[in-house]
């Protein structure tokens, strides 16, 4: 039996179309990823399933009596505590536990039903889920005025979880979480007991917790089985097929017009001519489906700085008198690539904020090379902006000495055109302003980006872009981030922030993924192994990076060598009996190449190697 019927609706916004006989059937229980680009509707497909909006035409069907529940903008603000808000988010339970009755019969009745829906053990419920989203004992005691409005985000999020409705509608939800909040809602959504909808940029969330992807794309929603991996595919497949329609049709509709052209004029041609200008007025043009352009981010190259760029030596830092840091002892050079991990509040963003100079140390050296420049994004930095300039004055403040055009290339390159450039930053999408505050962190070419929280309002494409953009920067980068996707491909080194130390982190982050859902946190040093990889000489480890760079630029030059030779022994001519010294030779290069390129490989693993024994890999 469908959870969700979507039946040929249709729907506009200030004349521009968002639905346009769209439809879809959701099984219950299923738990769906619901994607598309930004702005082509995804939340508005939420407000007409809960009947905030009316449909132009079609019907939107559930079955009686199903309860839609999500988290509301309405965030608890009072006196009542954590734990009490969320029990109160179980209506029904919270009204027969109200109800007062002298009749036997109904007071039978109220007890079944309580026994039915387990109200006896709301309250170890609701605490387990406030305590996966990061409330300890303590915290769930105290009034949620006491807490900031991303913390009151949590405890909606907590309460909506808790009352779990037949159809769970999820916008966004790990926008105001941290890594370990973000990992547990993917296991409890993964053993949700009823239907879930989850509109969501998180590729980790959406490979591990759905096993379906609802597709919006031209006004019309596809729904693909499996997770967003598999969807991706099937994706790529649908694109490749209609492009190479595309290009069919192209070529046939090339073909008539050239025949139209000649011959339209013709008298005896004119008939056969009336007949193709009708062809092609009856062929309906085959287009790739709309698809999000992955838009690069363009960071500008530092130059290189001496190592190392940074370090620091017995530091404390904190707020005020109170001591979130101690005694660290730290170095940072320009290749790095470092992900901070710990719990919320352990200090991963004092630390960033040192980094960036945006704190100052308690006690302790710092030592920074002495061109050293930083370039520092927080998700805060976004609601700095200010909202009655365009992104233009932005850069025309920094940089006033610029031509417009120059200028205007720079935003380009950060993928905000002619169209967002003259846009008063109040009236951007999230996801626009994020990446005027990226341009504006990265404008001096810094040889250190700080990143605090980067992917909250990008999709997906962007994600991938931003991914391709610090793969190609040459300056250290320092990432604190809940999307386990970006983590595992751009950090090559784990910094663990606990108990007011940093250290490095003994494992990879499937282990760490792991330990949080167990409950159990990995000490940062575990065995006499890590002691020894942390001593290891930082001048030997920049040796062997170097040559695993060198082996990597040798094998590139070899493909493309390889690749050159491929097509020159595609070709027939070379195969004539007169070119026989020739193809001798072409062939004999292609043996040697294909040798040095295993040569290249071996050398490249031992360097691989040599580096991973080095704790560094």
């Amino acid at each position: 039996m469908p959870m969700l019927r979507i039946d040929d609706i249709t729907y506009a916004i200030a004349g521009r179309r968002l639905f346009e006989e769209a439809r879809a059937t959701i099984p219950a229980g299923h738990k769906v990823g619901l994607v598309g680009r930004n702005g082509t509707g995804k939340t508005t497909l939420f407000r007409l399933i809960r009947g905030e909006l009316a449909l132009e035409s079609g019907a939107i069907a559930l079955p009686a009596r199903a309860r839609i529940g999500g988290v509301s903008q309405e965030v608890p603000s009072s006196d009542v505590s954590l734990l009490d808000t969320v029990l109160a988010a179980d209506t029904e339970r919270a009204e027969l536990l109200a109800e007062h009755s002298d009749d036997p019969n109904r007071i039978a009745e109220i007890q079944t039903r309580l026994a039915d829906i387990d109200a006896w053990s709301a309250e170890a419920r609701a605490a387990a889920i406030l305590k996966g989203l990061g409330f300890d004992e303590a915290a769930q005691a105290r009034p949620c005025s006491d807490f900031s409005g991303g913390w009151r985000m949590r405890v909606a999020l907590a309460g909506v979880l808790f009352a779990q409705p037949d159809l769970l509608l999820l916008d966004e939800p790990t926008n105001y979480l941290d890594l370990e909040g973000a990992l547990w809602l993917e296991s409890y959504l993964a053993r949700y007991p009823h239907t879930v909808i989850i509109i969501s940029h998180d590729r980790g969330l959406l490979n591990r917790a759905v096993g379906a992807i609802l597709h919006l794309e031209d006004r019309k929603l596809t729904l693909y089985q499996g997770n967003y991996d598999s969807f991706a595919r099937a994706r790529a497949e649908k694109l490749a097929l209609a492009e190479a329609e595309a290009k069919k049709q192209e070529a046939r509709r090339a073909h008539l017009q050239s025949y139209v052209d000649r011959f339209r004029y013709k008298a005896d041609k004119a008939r056969q001519a009336q007949s193709r200008i009708k062809a092609l007025a009856k062929m309906q043009p085959i287009t790739s489906p709309q698809e999000a352009a992955l838009r690069a981010f363009t960071f500008p190259e530092p130059d290189e700085l001496s190592p190392p760029i940074l370090s620091l030596e017995g530091v404390s830092v904190g707020y005020g008198d109170r001591r979130v840091l101690s005694r660290l002892s730290l170095r940072i050079d320009q290749d790095d690539r470092i992900a901070l991990l710990g719990r919320n509040g352990e200090g991963k963003s004092t630390l960033s904020k040192l980094l960036a100079q945006r704190l100052e140390k308690q006690s302790g050296r710092i030592v920074r090379a002495g061109k050293l420049r930083v370039g520092y994004f927080a998700q805060h930095q976004v609601d700095e902006l200010h909202v009655d300039e365009t992104p233009l004055d932005h850069l025309r403040r920094l940089r006033p000495g610029e031509t417009p055009a120059r200028l205007r290339a720079r935003l380009s390159g950060f993928g905000l055109m002619a169209d967002q450039a003259d846009t008063l930053v109040g009236k951007l999408s999230g996801g626009q302003k994020a990446r005027l505050s990226l341009l504006l962190a990265t404008i001096d070419a810094p040889h250190m980006l700080i990143l605090d929280e980067p992917t909250n309002h990008l999709d997906i494409e962007s994600r991938e872009a931003l991914v391709e953009a610090l793969t190609a920067y040459s300056g250290a980068v320092i990432l604190v981030s809940h999307d386990m996707h970006l983590l595992e491909l751009v950090a090559d080194r784990l910094w663990l922030v606990k108990g007011g130390a940093v250290a490095p982190y003994d494992g990879d982050l499937e282990s760490y993924r792991a330990s949080l859902l167990s409950g159990e946190d990995r000490p940062a040093k575990a065995d006499k192994s890590v002691e020894k990889r942390v001593q290891a000489s930082r001048d030997d480890i920049a040796s062997l990076r170097a040559e695993v760079r060198r082996c990597e630029a040798r094998l590139d030059k070899l493909a493309d060598m390889h690749a050159r030779l491929q097509e020159k022994l595609a070709d027939p001519a070379l195969y004539d009996d007169a070119r026989r010294a020739d193809l001798d030779v072409w062939t004999a290069k292609f043996a040697e190449v294909e040798d040095g390129i295993a040569r290249a490989e071996a050398l490249w693993l031992e360097a691989q190697d040599r580096l991973e024994a080095a704790g560094q890999g």
